[in-house]
């Protein structure tokens, strides 16, 4: 085996012993998944607004970030639960460069990902204790979900990693909401076999031991758009794409028929200020129809301090160094105005 053994690396029950989370967090986080499970399951009318940078690049820019986000949330939470993204793992798609805090937790260093493990999880319990908020990541380690799963609240399984058999069992045995999105390549058959296999219990190895699952009723799709075979995007958000979603549901037998937009990616061809179009886009798409207003469960938008993005290691505070983001000025008319047609 031609791996050089770095550091072994602490066993998630010991990592939250060192970086404990008090009785309030505790209290606050189980409140926040049981409103998000009503919104999913259609107990709750609001819609669910997943929205923050696209990697969680920094501390004190993230922080900055919710702490503005936490103001606007107390005008539309009548309207809105919003999740934050604090996404401190990048998927690469050659596997080189910026892979997110995990790895690399001080940009201007090299990667360390013990220090990686122990900065995200106190990056997502500062984020709780200061704003209230519970937030998202994106499950691109199933392994390492073991080490936060005491202070996320939703889970995304990514374009890459949605036809992977460890990915759907381990979100099987999440017991939060998990978004399974379409495959890169668009098939939105595969993304519901990946929800069916999530939502059924399973038995398997994980972190060297036997478990089983009792399935996840909570995961759910989420719409990305596509690549076709000569890389051009291609979205899959209107009208169109969401009827066929749920006739599909309707036949699939899935629980909790569910779906929630990502307005950047392949949807917008990552035109990042194409977002405010296709969100007001999707809020149209349910006032006519009935069946989608009950698919669309909510938003996903990639979204930061100053518009855009730049290089890794740039110094412009609160810019995405890795997909452009919508800028807070922008992010904050956006939200006001989609709480107007909830």
């Amino acid at each position: 085996m031609q791996m050089q053994f770095v550091s072994k690396m602490p066993q998630p029950q010991d990592l939250m012993r060192d970086y404990p989370v008090s009785d309030e967090i505790r209290r606050l986080k189980s409140d926040r998944d049981g409103q998000i499970a009503a919104i999913l399951e259609g107990r709750d009318d609001r819609m669910l607004l997943i929205i923050g940078p696209c990697s969680a690049d920094r501390e004190d820019a993230v922080l900055e970030y919710m702490t503005r986000l936490a103001e606007v949330e107390r005008q539309v939470r009548d309207r809105f639960l919003i999740v934050p993204r604090v996404y401190t793992n990048k998927p690469r798609t050659r596997g080189t460069g910026y892979k997110g805090m995990l790895h690399q937790p001080d940009i201007h260093k090299k990667e360390n990902l013990l220090a990686g493990i122990i900065a995200i999880r106190e990056l997502h319990t500062r984020v709780i204790r200061e704003t209230g908020f519970t937030c998202a990541d994106e499950m691109l380690y199933p392994s390492n979900y073991s080490y936060l799963s005491d202070v996320l609240s939703y889970v995304a399984v990514g374009a890459r990693s949605v036809e992977n058999q460890e990915h759907r069992l381990v979100a099987s045995g999440l017991g939060v909401a998990t978004g399974m999105k379409n495959p890169s390549a668009g098939d939105v058959g595969v993304m519901l076999n990946s929800i069916a296999a999530a939502q059924s219990p399973q038995e398997f190895i994980f972190r060297n031991w036997e478990v089983h699952t009792p399935g996840n009723p909570l995961a759910h799709a989420i719409l990305r758009g596509f690549v076709d075979n000569f890389g051009r995007s291609h979205p899959n958000y209107h009208y169109e794409n969401l009827r066929d979603l749920y006739e599909r549901y309707v036949v699939s037998g899935l629980t909790n028929p569910a779906v929630i937009i990502d307005a950047n990616h392949n949807n917008s061809g990552k035109q990042y200020l194409e977002q405010v179009r296709i969100c007001r886009d999707v809020m149209y798409s349910r006032t006519i129809s009935a069946d989608i207003r009950t698919l669309v469960k909510g938003l996903m938008i990639e979204s930061y301090l100053e518009d855009g993005c730049q290089k890794v290691g740039g110094d412009e505070f609160g810019k995405s160094i890795t997909d452009p983001c919508l800028g807070w000025e922008k992010s904050r008319d956006l939200i006001l105005s989609l709480a107007e047609h909830v």
